[in-house]
């Protein structure tokens, strides 16, 4: 019993580590987005635009007017980060990090040259340079409108020269994908299946496993159907794949071979293609088979119970750093736009892991600025950062020296702060004491003024150029005493103290 315990266990952690979290918007706008057509990507150049008559659903996707529309290889690249990024846990991290083992793996070479680093980086462009725009209701019911980009920043990592192998690539997940995992808008999929299907059957996966969750309730799995035109699948799911006029044709030679694949693995139960009722073009049917069924109550029924495992990679969070300060050295050493800078060396990134062992990524900036400005006093033409490595410990020194400076500005503005509300409370005490005094009577007044010369005469105060401010100052504590003060309204910059302590 025991084993099978454990066997049940082991089950279940290797499901857990097989899904991937895609997030709801990002599945629609990826449908549209990528072309499974290799040959006509490239020439996909206009603007797409979904959901054209629904203003708060329509989302705008253009292309790069010169690398085209990403296709089938950068839809695989797009599903391996997608789930390494899943592998992370939703946590909060944007980063994806890929070594060269991993790049290989991704694109299924087993070697790996120039030309497959080029397939790789033209691939990450195409999606980097596409623009999406999404419109939707906010909360409050207005009309909002937000533009990113899928990958805002992808950095690629060479050897030496621009024509060596990307060794490491960091790509960057946009803000509102982030945000939406962390808000539990997603849909989670079986990679285990998704892995064994080329790009069109797992485009027809996710798309379909997204609408069969929505309309399953729970129960009626014999009655559970999903249906859509033809055409409007190879435009928002397949990305603008070519509309065939016959059957047969999609049967053999365009869909049929991954509907027929969904169906072996028991993630469909049956698909057909027929005639629309107006005889315009064509409808998919579908019918979910028993692997949409235990992958939904896997995946979606036991969150009730507990949520979502996820899979936190607690290693390595801060692996895109070196890769960053890298770059961002040649930026501030060649003033130039870091969209122009194509690559740095995987020595200038070795060189930039040994100096943030020293200094904290938050101070690179700082040092890059100090070290830059240090070498120019001497005349020093710095081309790498093992050129700055020598300015690390006068950074460091310098930083000391600032942070106490920086202490004692603080400590002198505090006091400062505390002696002008010193003085404007004792201002403030005596001009309320000088109304007291005028309430009191006449004979109360020459009684309070008899006291305070009196007591600055015994005191050997009585005399001098303070004389006149001295016995104001008595005469206001001695009318403290003699009656209480009615209750004033401080003011609220300043600290409420009582009048007697004053005293």
């Amino acid at each position: 019993m025991d084993a099978d315990q454990g066997t049940e266990a082991a089950r279940e952690e290797r499901v857990v580590t097989d899904k991937l979290y895609m997030e709801n918007t990002l599945l629609r706008v990826s449908g549209a987005l990528f072309c499974h057509d290799a040959k006509r990507a490239a020439t996909h150049t206009e603007e797409i635009i979904l959901n054209a008559g629904i203003a708060e659903k329509a989302i705008v996707i253009r292309p790069d007017p010169r690398l085209g529309q990403p296709g089938p290889l950068a839809h695989k690249i797009f599903v391996a980060l997608i789930k390494k990024h899943s592998d992370y846990g939703r946590a909060g991290r944007d980063q994806v990090t890929f070594s060269r083992r991993e790049l290989m793996r991704l694109i299924g070479r087993n070697g790996w040259g120039g030309a497959d680093s080029e397939q790789l980086s033209r691939a990450l462009n195409e999606i980097h340079h596409a623009f999406i725009r999404t419109s939707f209701k906010t909360e409050k019911g207005r009309l909002a409108e937000h533009s990113f980009n899928v990958f805002p920043e992808v950095y690629l990592e060479r050897a030496e020269h621009p024509t060596d192998p990307i060794e490491t690539c960091v790509v960057t997940i946009a803000r509102p994908v982030i945000a939406s995992l962390q808000d539990d808008h997603f849909t989670c999929l079986n990679f285990t299946l998704m892995r064994d299907l080329g790009t069109i059957g797992q485009a027809l996966y996710a798309r379909l496993f997204f609408h069969f969750a929505n309309l399953f309730d729970g129960h009626h799995r014999a009655r559970l159907r999903f249906q859509k035109r033809y055409s409007d699948v190879c435009v928002e799911w397949l990305g603008g794949l070519k509309v065939l006029p016959y059957r047969s044709m999609i049967e053999r030679e365009q869909l049929g071979t991954h509907l027929r694949q969904l169906v072996r693995v028991g993630f469909l139960a049956s698909y057909s293609i027929r005639e629309a009722a107006n005889a315009d073009g064509f409808v998919l049917a579908f019918r979910p088979g028993a692997a949409f069924f235990t992958d939904y109550d896997r995946f979606y029924r036991r969150r009730s119970a507990r949520k979502v495992e996820v899979a936190i990679d607690t290693g390595g969070a801060d692996r895109g750093d070196p890769v960053k300060l890298a770059y961002r050295f040649l930026e501030k050493r060649t003033g130039r736009a870091l969209e122009s800078i194509p690559y740095v060396s995987s020595k200038e990134v070795a060189t930039a892991r040994q100096i943030l062992g020293q200094i904290s990524f938050d101070q690179i900036d700082a040092f890059l600025s100090y070290a830059l400005r240090a070498a120019k006093r001497t005349n020093f033409e710095v081309q790498s950062l093992g050129g700055l490595r020598q300015y690390v410990a006068g950074f460091q020194q310098h930083r000391s020296h600032q942070l106490a400076e920086d202490q004692a500005v603080a400590r002198r503005r505090a006091t400062e702060r505390e002696d002008t509300i010193r003085l404007a409370y004792g201002q403030f005490w005596r001009s309320n004491i000088e109304r007291l005094f005028a309430s009191l009577s006449k004979r109360e007044q020459s009684s309070v003024e008899e006291q305070a010369r009196a007591a600055l005469q015994q005191s050997g105060r009585g005399d001098g150029p303070l004389a006149k401010t001295l016995l104001s100052l008595e005469r206001c504590r001695i009318t403290a005493g003699v009656r209480r003060p009615p209750p004033l309204r401080y003011p609220r910059s300043r600290a409420r103290v009582s009048y007697f302590k004053m005293r």
